[in-house]
């Protein structure tokens, strides 16, 4: 008999449009599909270099899943991210339910959600989690004991 193998995951989270209903989304819609273990808090961040946009709201999720590192990290992109554009800007759904998310000309203009993998089974897998605080407190508070 296989033995299923369970990943443990903590994804950052932020969002700059309509955040409180978007990281509420994107809490949803990992839910129906992983084991949704805990969230941390979230903190309002600015962005850095370009300022001429709403404030972000930041934090983490932590998720058990049965995935493979590279379809779970699909499933950000794929799903999870273009059903909360699709439901808070129906006129680009298409092109996001496509491609994942709608590609700006600026790389750090607004989102709807942003959904990054941070930690892949305890390793930390995303140089974010060294370079910004908000990050490594928010993974920090869901694996205190997290070897850094």
């Amino acid at each position: 008999m296989n033995e299923v193998v369970v990943n443990e995951v903590v994804v950052s989270v932020g969002s700059n449009i309509e955040p409180d209903k978007n990281v509420k989304l994107a809490k949803y819609n990992l839910s129906k599909t992983d084991n949704f273990v805990n969230e941390s808090h979230f903190y309002i961040t600015k962005l850095l270099g370009f300022t001429e946009q709403p404030d972000f709201l930041n934090g983490a999720f932590l998720i058990h899943t049965e995935d493979g590192f590279e379809t779970f990290r699909q499933k950000l992109k794929q799903e999870v991210r273009p059903v909360a554009n699709l439901i808070l800007n129906a006129e680009s759904a298409p092109n996001e339910i496509d491609q994942g998310r709608v590609k700006q000309s600026n790389k750090n203009g607004p989102r709807y959600i942003d959904l990054d993998i941070v930690v892949w089974n305890r390793k930390i897998i995303d140089p974010d989690f060294y370079q910004r605080d908000f990050i490594k407190k928010t993974v920090l508070e869901l694996i205190p004991d997290l070897n850094v």
